[in-house]
């Protein structure tokens, strides 16, 4: 199968920053099929169907990429919607593409929330969390081959890998045998969370598989209301030394980072960005990085100046490229 991954004409205008989100196996004939109006057997609901080229898959979810100028009620968009197709388009190149160069990377279109006001995790739950829990089963089902398997997504997509975790993979213990890790980059994963979903695990290091990777970037003198953490304290993993500690991790530690060039293509550049574990707040805290030209490139999304969410991926993005080779060559070697 060739692989389908669609572009978009101008990234620099459909950064896909648009909007605050707000968060918290053997192929069976055992394994139930999950209902939706959306037929994933069509190409044309599919960001990324690759060719099969390696030994291990990734399966990704974009963040919200759909909003409306009026999102005072919740609005689910539709599959074929241009504007979230476009964002979703830039959210892969700029965060999927890490993972490209060690997996067959499969990503489906879903129908998003645009950032509802309120029980937004409730929505999420929903309509979105439906599709692509469909969309995964028809890849299990269809394409996965019984390869083993990376979970990745950010902010309304990170949110959703969380309940397929606690979902589909608690369902399905042969499945969750395959998975060699997850990352829930963007949203916070807490202690609550992994009480309630024993069978789940945090990542410790570099090399451990089977376990949730997650953070969320914020500068290092942000003392506001950080709203993709939602007042949560997530547990975090330093993406430059995958250590857990509070540790400075230097910008010379760093493989590089994207950032975007004057036309919006993102491009690679030395390591922008050191990274250092608040265990206090649950978040990752970077210092090197320009606020203010950050807050520029940024001026769309609505975050506060400080919340770096935008560049959960960019700021470690060749870090995060190693780490899943490293992981994926952990698995298979087992």
């Amino acid at each position: 199968m060739k692989t389908i991954v669609k572009t978009l004409v101008n990234p620099l205008i459909l950064l896909g920053f648009g909007v605050i989100f707000i968060h918290a196996c053997t192929k069976s004939s055992n394994t139930p099929a999950y209902s939706t109006s959306v037929d994933y057997s069509q190409a044309s609901h599919w960001l990324s169907l690759p060719a099969t080229i390696y030994k291990a898959d990734v399966f990704y979810l974009y963040p919200t990429t759909s909003w409306t100028k009026n999102n005072s009620t919740a609005m689910i968009c539709a599959i074929d919607d241009s504007l979230m197709m476009a964002g979703a388009a830039s959210a892969y190149a700029r965060q999927a593409t890490a993972f490209d160069t060690s997996a067959n990377v499969y990503s489906p279109y879903y129908r998003q929330d645009n950032s509802s006001p309120d029980n937004r995790l409730n929505v999420i739950a929903g309509i979105p969390t439906t599709d692509a829990t469909a969309a995964f089963d028809y890849y299990i089902r269809h394409f996965n081959q019984g390869r083993p398997f990376i979970l990745a997504g950010h902010s309304q997509g990170a949110n959703i890998v969380c309940n397929l975790l606690s979902g589909y993979l608690k369902a399905n213990p042969q499945v969750y045998s395959r998975m060699i890790a997850a990352y829930v980059i963007g949203g916070p994963v807490t202690k609550a969370f992994l009480q309630a979903n024993p069978h789940l695990k945090f990542a410790a290091g570099p090399d451990d598989t089977g376990v949730i990777i997650s953070y969320n970037t914020e500068a290092g003198d942000f003392t506001g209301v950080n709203p993709v953490i939602y007042g949560e304290v997530g547990l975090v993993i330093n993406p430059i030394t995958w250590t857990r500690d509070e540790t400075l991790a230097t910008t010379a530690q760093g493989l590089g980072s994207l950032f975007p060039d004057k036309t919006g293509v993102w491009v690679k550049i030395p390591q922008y960005a050191n990274a250092r574990v608040d265990t206090a707040k649950g978040v990752l805290v970077c210092t090197s990085a320009d606020e203010s030209k950050i807050a520029i490139i940024d001026s769309l999304s609505g975050f506060p100046k400080g919340v770096y969410h935008s560049f959960d991926y960019p700021f470690y993005y060749y870090n995060i490229r190693q780490n899943a080779a490293n992981r994926i060559q952990k698995f298979l070697g087992r």
